[in-house]
């Protein structure tokens, strides 16, 4: 069974909601039997290469909230990631076009190094004092993942390569009915958004595993799940 995941390393509800899918993943039965595949989708395309802002000023600017109460919805999601063993931190991030991240994420695909540089891009943009809109910073995540930091380097200067894979990963996303994320596919015949607590992907996984409808492609995002889209991330509770 195929399980894809669209997602984008500026998307905390992606980074948390990882984190949930590997341990309800690693709680099926067939879990040896599941291919794990990850898709590009940008929170944030129209910004410009090298656009970067402090997230808590972009916080507070995209919903109107004042630096405290960015501030506390910063809190919110940290205090998830913080439940699930991840390093978080609310301050001193900052947020900008990930189009280079997802180039290079596809390069990694292409090396079998995907899942290491996804894992370390995540944890540099959350947990870290490194900016992932930094291109020796890219360089470095890409050869501590495996990869030649020739060939890194390389498709970071030539802004064509691997481009049409993050598109047509981003047209797919927009075909199946994704209009935020996290998104999971599961076999291309159910769906999943948001970074749902680990028993839930094991229900979908076994459900789907039985062939049983959980909830068909193209009805869009629930409201209520935690998913960041364009115009920004669900923070249920906040």
């Amino acid at each position: 069974m195929r399980v894809e995941i669209w997602s984008d390393i500026a998307c905390p509800w992606c980074y948390i909601g990882k984190a949930r899918f590997e341990k309800g993943l690693a709680a099926f039965a067939h879990r040896d039997d599941v291919e794990v595949v990850h898709r590009s989708f940008e929170l944030d395309p129209g910004r410009a290469k090298g656009d970067t802002a402090p997230v808590l000023e972009m916080l507070a600017k995209k919903y109107g909230r004042t630096p405290d109460e960015a501030r506390a919805m910063e809190a919110h999601v940290a205090s998830n990631a913080h439940s699930e063993g991840l390093g978080y931190r609310t301050e001193g991030r900052d947020h900008g076009n990930t189009f280079d991240i997802h180039r290079l994420l596809h390069l990694a695909k292409a090396r079998g190094r995907q899942g290491e540089l996804l894992d370390l891009a995540y944890r540099a943009n959350f947990a870290e004092e490194r900016s992932v809109f930094d291109t020796d910073t890219l360089v470095a995540l890409g050869v501590e993942a495996g990869l030649d930091e020739t060939e890194v380097r390389a498709v970071l200067a030539d802004e064509t390569a691997y481009a049409d894979d993050v598109r047509q990963d981003e047209r797919e996303a927009a075909e199946l009915g994704a209009d935020g994320v996290p998104f999971f596919v599961l076999d291309r015949r159910y769906g999943v958004s948001g970074g749902r607590p680990a028993e839930v992907f094991t229900q979908a996984l076994e459900q789907a595993w039985k062939g049983r409808a959980l909830q068909p492609l193209g009805t869009g995002t629930d409201v209520d799940a935690e998913t960041c889209g364009p115009d920004g991330c669900e923070v249920p509770g906040a």
